[in-house]
Order: C-alpha cells, then sequence, then structure tokens
C-alpha cells in the first residue's frame, strides 16, 4: 500500500513540532513506515528527512504586478496556502501509484477536489467546525471522514458521519519518570490553551509550575504570560524532545487548562504515558483521555478552591497505575492498527 498524508502546509513535520497535528503526522508517517506502507508526504518546508518518506513539494507563489495591485487581494497566507493545496491536489490527480490519500490539513481544497484524484480520500477531523471546512463538507456529503474523539464526531455530525480514531502516543518514546514536587504545563503558547490559567491554579495551590513550548501569540504572552513568570513560575521555552520528556517525567501532574474545547488533548495522554497524572479542565475530548487512575477533570468554571482540591486527588494517584492507564487507553499502535483497517475498508 501507498499513502499519500497531507499535513498542514505552514510547519514542517519535525522535531520540536510546532503543536500537536505536526506530531500526530509524524508519528503517523513513521508508525505507517514500519508497518511496510510506503508513504508520500506533504507538509511545510523544511519536514525530517528522518523520516524517510517521499515529499510533496510546492513552489512559491507568483504574482504578477497587476495581481499585487488588486485592491481584493486576499492575506499573503491565504493566497500562498491555496496556491499550496492547488498545486499538490494536482499532483495527486496524476499518481495511479497512490492508493490512498489521508488529509489532515485544515484547508477546504484536499476536500472538495477529492473526486478528482484517482485514490480515495480520507478526512482526519481534528478540529471543531469552522467556516471552511464546513463548507467543503456540506458541498461534498459522501466525503469520508474520521474524528479524532467523540466529542469532535459529535460538533461534526450534522454535517459529517466520522469514524471515531483516537490520538495515540509512542509508549516507547513517552517513558515513566520518577515525579517530583513541581507541576507542568506544556504546549503552543497562544490564548486557547490558556496556560495563564494553569499559572493561577498553580499559585494557589502553592506549588511551583514549569511551561514548556513554543510561543505561539507573542502580544497574548507579553500581556498575559510574563507578568505572571517568577515565584516558582518559569518558562522554560521550546524544548526538544527528550529534554521535554524528561520535564513531564520529573513533574508531580500536568495541567491541561484550554480556554476551548480541545479536540483530543494529546499533551494529557503524553503526561499519563509519564506516569504524571493530569488534572484537566473538562472540556471538548479531554473527558474521553483523562479519567481515573490516570487524571481527573473539573469543570473549567469551578471555584479555584475546588480546583485546588481536586489537584490534591491528582497528587495522590499512583504514577504506576496512570502509566497502565495509558498504556490501555492511548497506544500509538493501537491508532495505526486503526488506520491501516480503515485504509483497507476504503481501498477495498
Amino acid at each position: 500500500m501507498k499513502v499519500a498524508l497531507l499535513a498542514h502546509d505552514r510547519f514542517p513535520v519535525a522535531v520540536p513540532f510546532a503543536g500537536g497535528l505536526e506530531s500526530f503526522t509524524w508519528h503517523l508517517a513513521r508508525g505507517l513506515r514500519d508497518r511496510g506502507v510506503d508513504v508520500v508526504l506533504f507538509a511545510g518546508p523544511g519536514s525530517d528527512p528522518a523520516l524517510d518518506v517521499e515529499e510533496l513539494a510546492f513552489s512559491p507563489v507568483q504574482m504578477s504586478d497587476s495581481s499585487r495591485r488588486d485592491l481584493a487581494l486576499p492575506p499573503g497566507d491565504q493566497v500562498r496556502e491555496t496556491a499550496a493545496y492547488l498545486q499538490v491536489m494536482t499532483a495527486l490527480a496524476q499518481r495511479a501509484d497512490i492508493d490512498i490519500v489521508h488529509n489532515n490539513s485544515l484547508h477546504y481544497l484536499p476536500i472538495t477536489l477529492a473526486r478528482t484524484l484517482p485514490a480515495p480520500v480520507l478526512t482526519t477531523l481534528h478540529t471543531p467546525p469552522n467556516p471552511w471546512l464546513e463548507t467543503a463538507l456540506r458541498l461534498v456529503p459522501d466525503a469520508r471522514t474520521a474524528a479524532v474523539s467523540d466529542a469532535v464526531a459529535t460538533m461534526w455530525q450534522e454535517i459529517a458521519t466520522a469514524r471515531v480514531i483516537r490520538n495515540g502516543v509512542d509508549l516507547t518514546s513517552w517513558r515513566p519518570g520518577p515525579g517530583r514536587e513541581a507541576l507542568v504545563w506544556f504546549g503552543r503558547i497562544v490564548p486557547e490553551k490558556a496556560p495563564h490559567l494553569a499559572v493561577r491554579l498553580a499559585r494557589a495551590a502553592g506549588l511551583p509550575l514549569r511551561l514548556a513550548g513554543p510561543v505561539g501569540d507573542r502580544r497574548y504572552f507579553d500581556a498575559e504570560v510574563a507578568p505572571l513568570l517568577g515565584q516558582g513560575i518559569e518558562h522554560v521555552g521550546h524544548v526538544g524532545p527528550e529534554r521535554l520528556r524528561d520535564l513531564v517525567g520529573s513533574s508531580a501532574a500536568c495541567l491541561v487548562t484550554p480556554a476551548w474545547d480541545e479536540p483530543f488533548g494529546l499533551v494529557a495522554a503524553e503526561a499519563m504515558a509519564c506516569g504524571t497524572p493530569v488534572l484537566a479542565f473538562a472540556r471538548g475530548g479531554l473527558p474521553e483521555v483523562v479519567r481515573p487512575p490516570g487524571g481527573l477533570t473539573v469543570d473549567p468554571r469551578a471555584p479555584v478552591a475546588e480546583m485546588v482540591a481536586a489537584l490534591g486527588e491528582v497528587l495522590k494517584l499512583e504514577r504506576g497505575a496512570v502509566r497502565r492507564h495509558a498504556e490501555t487507553h492511548c497506544s500509538l499502535a493501537a491508532m495505526i492498527d486503526a488506520y491501516l483497517n480503515l485504509y483497507g475498508e476504503l481501498v477495498r
């Protein structure tokens, strides 16, 4: 079997990952390759050469002076993304050697142009509905879709019937750690991930907190996060995979505090694989991932005192049981098995 994976064109599929979508695509590409599947990858420039997969490249946008002077010219990112996906879909339409196209992008063109390809197209829904993807799926009602959680499938149920295949983490890479006193929060530092809420909870509990991840929104970081640093609250930056695993494994608990409906919550699964229990806001798919004995969820509108009490219960969870929960419910191998089974169904 030969599978074409479509990722976001803006970021490379390489460590350290820009976000969960890049991590998902990297692990899926490697996992499929290890199962003997040929992989063709479309992603941002600079993707990991160690994946040893064929890359589908795209050319920079070329516009005439007349086009650049057009008063209706869309933002540059929108033009570049549209041109990139037009190129990749045109290239795939000429490829008779590809058995299935697995679309993990956030762009509408792979859905709307799916019927022009000789191979079936599967789209995994990684986000709640947005105007572009929703319009595309309404135009292509027979599109094949998967969802990363029951919550995401429910969000899309009026538009698409999605097979639920939950994300998984590499249990050989995210290894059990000893745990210590400090808490950890990790991910992209953007408003919807809301690390400032984790800081407030840590301060209320009287515990140190380490934040790890790239600053995706500098204005938010400067206004809402930077003023809270110090006195036990530290931002360690965008660290590599080994250091991040050590950081998570040496933490007492992981806080996951989104200000939106998190589609899955990959960081929670990664933390539990390290034996680090999780306290998460009960938003989106997080209650499907974070359950005893791996952790607890709390209502994000609950009083801070109630959250602190829940954190106290999380800190009592036995790390070996947390790890076993991850092995049972968050396995990357199980995720790849599920996708291979679905690929087979669609090809047949």
